[in-house]
């Protein structure tokens, strides 16, 4: 009966007491743990390390963006600055244009008149044309839409057209008040030497006497001359020595 005693007790022992945890399997556990710690920690450490390469490409690309936005606002800097200059420049020229122009149109206002008088005190050849470019240069004068320089240039224009009537000849027809009638007839201008008239049928012809400031009639030898001047002047014939009465200088004054 006491070995059975023993042997039940040993037995209550065994199953009441604590299982003893195995050596191996701890170390491995324990193994196990680090190995998955320091995989954890790798996989923090990858993670640190990318950041801070991306936080590195960010600073470098940072780094270039700042050097190019210098290089770009020098840049800008330089062109304000060129553009101050030529909006200093433009002002400047804009007050000496407003300047010349406040000095320029009462002298294009004088050079008119004074064109206006010359044609009137001078031989009466094409009357008509020249009277009426005087007039549009009056209303030219007055129009918003034209500018200063073209005002200035049609007068100049005009000016040389009065300039080139002395070193040319001419041959036209108008209408001439002979005494009562006006009738048409053959007028020829030697510069501003002399101006004839002949009329249609050849019978009668005349000048302009400065002196008289009136039209006067030519003896008969001189239809031929001037005839022949009409047709010089309209190039149907080669130039020719032309015998004409010419008023003199001191006629003329």
């Amino acid at each position: 009966m006491p070995i059975y005693r023993n042997a039940t007790m040993l037995s209550a022992w065994l199953i009441t007491a604590p299982l003893q945890a195995d050596p191996l399997n701890q170390a491995i556990d324990t193994e196990t743990r680090t190995l998955k710690d320091a995989a954890a920690s790798q996989r923090r450490i990858d993670r640190l390390d990318d950041a801070s390469r991306r936080l590195f490409d960010d600073y470098r690309r940072t780094l270039r963006e700042i050097d190019t936005m210098k290089v770009y606002v020098a840049h800008l800097k330089a062109l304000v600055d060129s553009q101050r200059e030529e909006k200093r420049e433009m002002e400047r020229q804009l007050e000496e244009i407003a300047r010349a122009e406040r000095e320029i149109v009462p002298l294009m206002v004088q050079m008119v008149d004074t064109l206006e008088r010359f044609v009137q005190l001078d031989t009466p050849f094409l009357p008509e044309e020249r009277r009426q470019r005087i007039d549009e240069l009056k209303q030219l004068l007055t129009s918003a839409e034209v500018s200063t320089a073209e005002k200035f240039r049609r007068i100049l224009e005009a000016y040389q057209i009065e300039n080139d009537y002395a070193r040319t000849i001419e041959a036209y027809r108008a209408e001439l008040k002979l005494g009562k009638d006006e009738r048409p007839v053959d007028f020829l201008r030697l510069g501003r030497v002399a101006l004839f008239y002949q009329t249609l049928d050849g019978k009668q012809s005349g000048f302009w006497n400065p002196r008289k400031k009136a039209w006067e009639a030519l003896p008969d030898e001189f239809r031929r001359p001037i005839r022949q001047g009409l047709r010089i002047a309209r190039k149907e014939a080669a130039p020719d020595l032309l015998t004409l009465p010419i008023p003199t200088p001191e006629a003329a004054r």
